[in-house]
């Protein structure tokens, strides 16, 4: 019986962390290019979390290389995963609200299943297709509310994001074939690494203004490297290796959420009245793809 008590408080104790920490990273990502330029900030975070992603490799005996003959797909990772999309997601936080930057994210169960259907030809229950219909429309028209906004260059910032969830959805399927077996901490360790040294060296080469840093941003790019990159991350796949996909991948459902909330507390504003409206159904969609996942411990997110 206290075994059982102590399996679902831990359920409980990740899930509210993984909510958390992915909640707040979008209002992290927003202080951070208000005086970081996108590519340094998103190699600086990187080169935070690295260093603790390799101790962790090390102490856990995970190999830094993916097998042979995937060494070529590793630097893929470290380009189609962390370097570009990342870069994106900040680029995109510039002219969008953190609002609307965590739920266009949000959609990436929707992406996944589309790209496993067209690339895996994996087969999907008409409720999964009704749940991707449902999230693909009120996702347009929330777009459509929001492109009415006052922000300049949204749009610039929305291609971005989905872009970025696009290149993420492409790389997550790809895993799905090819790193079966292979640690979370080697998929996340050396590609880190990679990606920070690759992105600080371009970043440098803006000759970005440091005086113009401030404490919060450099704050925010440590808790985005330290606490959503290491911590996030790991304690979603401890998650997904404790309980059901399908409870775990609610997370997908909650963030959004948070960060609506925090925008709105932090900033004053957020999305229009008729987006969060259009929350409920969007959300129902993506619990309609999840609810008839297939069972699988993917390697990233």
């Amino acid at each position: 019986m206290k075994r059982k008590i102590y399996h679902n408080l831990l359920i409980i104790g990740l899930f509210i962390t993984v909510c958390l920490t992915w909640g707040t990273t979008w209002i992290a990502m927003k202080i951070t290019v208000s005086t970081v330029p996108p590519i340094l900030a998103t190699g600086l975070r990187f080169l935070c979390a690295a260093p603790l992603l390799l101790l962790l490799a090390y102490y856990k005996k995970a190999p830094l290389l993916f097998p042979s003959g995937q060494f070529g797909f590793q630097l893929c990772v470290t380009l189609f995963y962390f370097a570009i999309p990342f870069t994106l997601m900040l680029y995109g936080e510039r002219y969008t609200s953190s609002s609307l930057a965590s739920i266009i994210f949000a959609t990436m169960p929707a992406a996944v299943l589309t790209l496993s259907l067209i690339i895996l030809r994996e087969r999907a229950t008409v409720r999964q297709i009704l749940g991707l219909a449902i999230s693909i429309v009120t996702l347009s028209i929330i777009l459509w509310y929001e492109g009415h906004s006052s922000i300049k260059n949204q749009l610039c910032g929305i291609v971005a994001l989905l872009i970025a969830v696009l290149m993420h959805a492409i790389m997550y399927v790809q895993c799905k074939k090819r790193c079966v077996g292979i640690s979370v901490l080697s998929y996340n360790a050396l590609p880190s690494l990679g990606a920070g040294v690759l992105l600080t060296a371009l970043g440098l080469n803006e000759s970005p203004n440091f005086h113009t840093f401030t404490l919060q941003s450099l704050l925010s790019i440590s808790y985005l490297g330290i606490v959503a990159g290491v911590g996030g991350v790991l304690a979603y796949f401890s998650l997904q290796k404790i309980t059901q996909p399908f409870k775990a991948s609610l997370v997908f459902m909650i963030f959004p959420i948070i960060s609506v909330i925090l925008d709105n507390i932090i900033n004053g504003s957020s999305i229009s009245y008729q987006s969060i409206i259009l929350l409920i159904p969007f959300l129902l969609g993506m619990i309609l793809i999840l609810l008839h996942r297939h069972p699988e411990r993917p390697n990233a997110l």
